[in-house]
Order: structure tokens, then C-alpha cells, then sequence
């Protein structure tokens, strides 16, 4: 009996290939979950949930969702880090479409962690928080984004041997991951309001050079002075602040309610 050649047997996916795949999908479910609920739709904050008035502080808001899209960055770097040790597998029969089914089982699976964690055993935040029965919400987006998800990448996934070499598809992939990275980091376009939260220590002269500097117009201010409320002028570039002591930059779509938390 003869050997299978190398070059024809069955092709079983490297650890690093696969992880890659679930980490960059949990890191754009993340980000998917950042830039779509608290930023542009601005239905919830990762911590709104959360009774107090400490909870209420603008600041603590705006940072822990700064901290939650630095952690889905640090995910991202993990699984970029992973793809590229896996790189001598994208010639693969089926890699690409086995590296989007792999990444829609990481997708749904942050989904499902964040129904079940965030939402019903934490409680710090609901899918709607205004919404009159929220548990429906956060049900829908469970099914559909969770556990559609992830029954959607399975399926592919089973699939996965078949097909030709995957180097379109996994350009595909990294090109998701390099749009929602720094998408993250800027306001919603057509947004007149955005909140700009300075490092600890700037002090409020320090914030509103910097804020002049990119043509903002001031119309809130935290009396910590590391908190803003701002209108982008002409000139505004959201990554300048960052270059100019800026923590976060985030769009604001903040109801009058909000911006009473303010201290102006």
C-alpha cells in the first residue's frame, strides 16, 4: 500500500489557526457591540446598569468603555499574533472560509457571554436600557447575534475542508479587524456632540489648549477638567486630541437628562 504524499493529506488546522480565528471574532463582536450600542445608537454604556450616584459620573462611564475596547484591542493583538504564526496555512484548501467560520463562532460567543454575564448574572448593563420590557431586547440579540452566530459558524465550519486556497478570504478578515480597530477610537460621523476625556492630571487650562488646538467648541464642562462636552468645528480631527492628552474620544448623543451630570 502506498503512503499519502504530504501535499495530499487531509489538511487538520494548526491550534494557532483556530484560536486565531475565535479571538478575532470575539474581539469584533466586541467592538461590533462598542461602536454600534455605545457610541452610535447610545443605547447603553458598559456600566449603565450600575445604581449610585458614583455610577452616574459621566467619567466613569466614558472610562470604562475606554477600558473595555482596550481590552478588545489587546484580544485583536492576540489573535493577529496567532494568524500570523499561522500564516504558512492560508494556502490551504478552504482556510478562508474556515477562518470566517471560526471567527463567527468567536463573534458569538461574545455575544453569548455578554447576554449571560453582563446582562442577566452582573446586571451592570441591558442591551436597551429605556426599553419598557428590556429582557426582550436582550433575548433577541442573544438568538440572533449569539446563538445565530455561532450555529452559522459551525455550519461553515464543517465545511471548512473543502473549497479552494483561502488567501482572499483571510485578506477579507484582516481587513475587517483594520477598519473596526481604529473605528473605534472616533466619534459616529455627522455627530455634533462629542465627549473627550482627558488623563488623570490635566488639569482644565491643559484640556482647553488642547481642545482649541482642534477647533472644538466647548459646551460642557466636568469641574475636574478632564471631562468635556464639545462641538467639532471646521478643523476638528478626533486622533489630535489623543495626541494632545485625550484618553478617550467618543460620540456624545447625550439627552438633556445626561448632560446634568455634568458640573459645569
Amino acid at each position: 500500500m502506498r503512503s499519502v504524499p504530504p501535499a495530499c493529506a487531509a489538511w487538520v488546522p494548526s491550534a494557532s489557526f483556530r484560536w486565531a480565528g475565535y479571538l478575532l471574532g470575539f474581539a469584533l463582536g466586541g467592538f461590533f457591540d462598542g461602536i454600534l450600542l455605545h457610541q452610535i445608537l447610545q443605547w447603553h454604556h458598559l456600566l449603565s446598569g450600575l445604581r449610585g450616584e458614583a455610577w452616574r459620573d459621566l467619567r466613569v462611564q466614558v472610562m470604562a468603555d475606554g477600558l473595555f475596547h482596550l481590552l478588545m484591542y489587546l484580544v485583536a493583538l492576540a489573535g493577529l499574533w496567532l494568524l500570523w504564526r499561522a500564516r504558512t496555512e492560508a494556502g490551504r484548501p478552504g482556510a478562508g472560509r474556515l477562518s470566517w467560520a471560526l471567527v463567527l463562532v468567536g463573534f458569538g460567543a461574545w455575544h453569548v457571554l455578554d447576554a449571560v454575564l453582563s446582562h442577566w448574572l452582573l446586571g451592570i448593563h441591558r442591551i436597551r436600557m429605556d426599553a419598557a420590557h428590556p429582557l426582550r431586547w436582550d433575548l433577541a440579540w442573544f438568538a440572533v447575534f449569539g446563538l445565530g452566530s455561532v450555529a452559522v459558524g459551525a455550519w461553515l465550519r464543517r465545511r471548512g475542508g473543502k473549497g479552494r486556497g483561502g488567501q482572499a478570504g483571510i485578506l477579507a478578515l484582516l481587513a475587517a479587524v483594520a477598519i473596526a480597530l481604529p473605528w473605534s477610537l472616533r466619534p459616529p460621523p455627522g455627530m455634533d456632540t462629542v465627549v473627550v476625556l482627558f488623563r488623570p492630571g490635566t488639569s482644565a487650562p491643559q484640556a482647553l489648549a488642547a481642545l482649541e488646538r482642534v477647533d472644538a467648541k466647548l459646551l460642557w464642562g466636568d469641574a475636574s477638567g478632564q471631562l468635556w462636552a464639545v462641538r467639532p468645528g471646521p478643523r476638528y480631527r478626533a486622533m489630535a486630541l489623543y495626541r494632545h492628552g485625550a484618553l478617550w474620544v467618543a460620540g456624545a448623543m447625550l439627552p438633556m437628562g445626561c448632560l446634568g451630570w455634568f458640573k459645569a
